[in-house]
């Protein structure tokens, strides 16, 4: 009996293995050549006109005497512009030999590149305020910006959209769960506080603030940021594996012929992945989606480095550096896509009808921002030896709480239209005006730095402390 489930358990996996490895092949598709692909590849978009800004970039970085920190920066940024959409289109075109699952984790990881290269780099330059200030902004980006901005373009010449239920319910969970696991870090910390330590501190009244701020306070917060990683990585695949194959009733009745309306509209898309012709041969497409990572790592490095530059030479904070400029980076093609779409939605140039579907994708981005590359960050900061934890500035956090709600009171309906695109694009625009004057948490400055937080402390009570 052991044996026939073995051997029953082996064949289905072989089977598995076999559908899956002739759908990566392209069997029974129409699957370019090398030829036609590469042509594929450069009329692909518009915005691949702006490749010719990736040289430009790299002699700028290599000739920096030549040039500003502000030509440096425009310069990495316009040829970060058509990397990303090469991402993005790549990622699409994967999504058509990975079926649905493990192409929405594709498209989702690699639209996500980008932001996550750039804090990556922060966090091995120690600008640890700035890879947290950064994770935030990328995460109420893509909460507010890009889907209000989708909810927006999509709703144009529709009354409503709908959103996958089943994966909202979901999505409100693990978002969620997301941000108030950023909370609890902070909460513990406002909890120790007891008033202006530093201010406190600099006058001599008392010296609590070496008390609160202390290396040993520190590696307490490292070790348990350090388990709450832990604990989201594992919840975010946990969260993957069910999507890919959620049991019981849903699996069932989505091929059901009285399912709802909602549900067919998705089968039908998983019908077309499986059907439609690819624009690219497999193999090409993972080699132009490595060749694309190994050019965008070096260009998004100088750019950090030239964000690095202008914000010595300015009075701009961190804070909003953080939030608003390194996160809108990577939105620079969304931006310029959502443009050209919108006004084809509005002057009635596009001819397709309009989808009944929205896309949910901005808010998985962000979803898999907090719950992967976040904690993703902090563990690859242990292993490198940057004090990174999940105490992040108070402020940041009630944005990401106000944030969290909008977007769940938004979304709660499974519903969208371009009214609610503007509120979403209205709430980030304030969070912006109101960042642009936030001077920072300065209390937990000491713990954001690699030195000790003794030397930190004693540099930011003498007015040394450098902003390096």
């Amino acid at each position: 009996m052991a044996e026939d489930l073995f051997e029953r358990g082996y064949e289905e996996a072989k089977t598995r293995y076999r559908r899956f490895w002739d759908r990566l092949r392209g069997k029974g598709r129409n699957v370019p050549g090398w030829k036609r692909s590469l042509k594929n590849i450069i009329i692909s978009s518009p915005l691949n006109v702006l490749f010719v800004f990736l040289p430009v970039a790299w002699v700028a970085r290599w000739k920096d005497d030549h040039f500003s920190e502000g030509e440096r920066f425009a310069f990495a940024f316009l040829a970060i512009i058509p990397l990303e959409t090469m991402f993005q289109w790549g990622g699409e075109q994967m999504a058509l030999y990975l079926g649905k699952e493990l192409g929405d984790l594709m498209e989702i990881t690699l639209h996500n590149a980008v932001e996550a290269a750039l804090a990556i780099f922060l966090l091995a330059k120690c600008e640890l305020r700035l890879v947290q200030s950064t994770i935030i902004g990328v995460i109420i980006l893509h909460l507010l910006l890009i889907p209000g901005t989708s909810f927006l373009i999509g709703g144009a010449r529709i009354l409503e959209q709908n959103l996958h239920e089943h994966n909202t319910q979901l999505n409100h969970s693990l978002l969620t769960l997301g941000v108030m696991t950023i909370m609890l870090p902070t909460a513990f910390f406002t909890a120790l506080d007891r008033g202006d330590i530093i201010g406190e501190a600099r006058t001599g009244e008392n010296n609590q603030g070496t008390e609160l701020l202390t290396d040993d306070r520190r590696g307490q917060f490292l070790q348990f940021s350090r388990a709450l990683a832990l604990l989201l990585l594992g919840v975010y695949i946990c969260s993957r594996i069910f999507l890919h194959n959620p049991p019981g009733e849903l699996t069932l009745h989505e091929y059901d012929a009285e399912a709802p309306e909602i549900k067919k509209e998705e089968q039908k898309v998983k019908e077309k992945l499986r059907e439609e012709d690819p624009e690219l041969n497999p193999w090409i497409c993972i080699l132009l989606l490595a060749v694309t990572i190994g050019i965008m790592a070096p260009t998004a490095e100088w750019l950090v480095d030239a964000v690095a530059e202008i914000e010595a030479g300015s009075s701009i904070q961190d804070e909003w550096l953080g939030l608003f400029l390194l996160p809108l980076v990577s939105f620079g093609a969304d931006a310029a896509v959502a443009t050209l779409f919108f006004l084809k939605k509005i002057l009635f140039l596009a001819p397709e009808p309009p989808a009944e579907l929205a896309r949910g994708i901005a808010i998985d981005l962000s979803i898999q921002f907090a719950l992967f590359w976040m904690p993703f960050c902090v563990v690859l900061g242990w292993w490198i030896n940057k004090p990174l934890t999940l105490l992040f500035d108070l402020f940041e956090v009630s944005v990401l709480i106000a944030t969290c709600f909008l977007v769940n009171y938004v979304t709660a309906d499974s519903k969208t239209n371009w009214a609610e695109g503007v509120i979403m694009i209205a709430f980030y625009a304030m969070i912006g005006v109101v960042a642009w004057f936030y001077p920072g948490q300065e209390e937990i400055i000491p713990f954001m730095k690699c030195a000790g937080v003794g030397e930190t402390l004693s540099e930011l009570i003498n007015g040394t402390l450098s902003q390096d």
